[in-house]
């Protein structure tokens, strides 16, 4: 369910946003939170498909940010204390594919088609248009978020467990 995902997408998209700031004014960084969200929940639904993986993530926590936020440097710049606690709810490989399908409309959209079918899109039907189809202004408000180079080293981190998940049998074996 995706409620029990809540938390990871939250804190997932929220750490994004950070990581990738939104083009100035309130209207750019709205369109970049959707889409950072969008990203995320795919992402989330991907790495997490059933009720029963949702929950176990739940119990076992996701992981935190401290790896991610080694990668794009901001390990050295972040305050510490109850305030950013949610930090410990960011899932590292949920940000990874986040990244890679926030970086390809193309990927977006075979991701967004692998979860349809799926227990979590059952039980909470989203359309994902500006992650796979966005606007010039949604892009232009997630400039950074969207930049290929700039989240290459956040695609990276898990990028080849994304494709397998998208394509697990790609040359056709038995």
């Amino acid at each position: 369910m995706c409620a029990d995902l809540s938390p990871v997408i939250a804190a997932t998209t929220q750490w994004l946003l950070r990581a990738y700031p939104a083009a100035d004014g309130a209207l750019s960084e709205v369109l970049a939170e959707v889409q950072a969200r969008q990203a995320v929940t795919v992402a989330a639904w991907l790495r997490y498909p059933t009720s029963v993986d949702a929950a176990l993530v739940a119990m076992a926590g996701p992981g935190g940010s401290a790896r991610l936020d080694w990668v794009v440097g901001a390990d050295t710049v972040l305050p510490e204390g109850d305030e950013f606690a949610w930090r410990s709810w960011v899932d590292e490989a949920v940000a990874s594919w986040a990244a890679c399908l926030l970086g390809s409309p193309a990927l977006a959209a075979r991701a967004v088609a692998a979860v349809a079918g799926g227990e979590h899109a059952a039980e909470t039907p989203i359309e994902f248009r500006r992650l796979t189809f966005p606007a010039e202004r949604d892009r232009r408000a997630a400039t950074l978020m969207r930049h290929p180079d700039l989240l290459a080293p956040v695609a990276d981190l898990h990028r080849a467990q994304l494709l397998a998940r998208l394509d697990p049998d790609p040359v056709g074996s038995t």
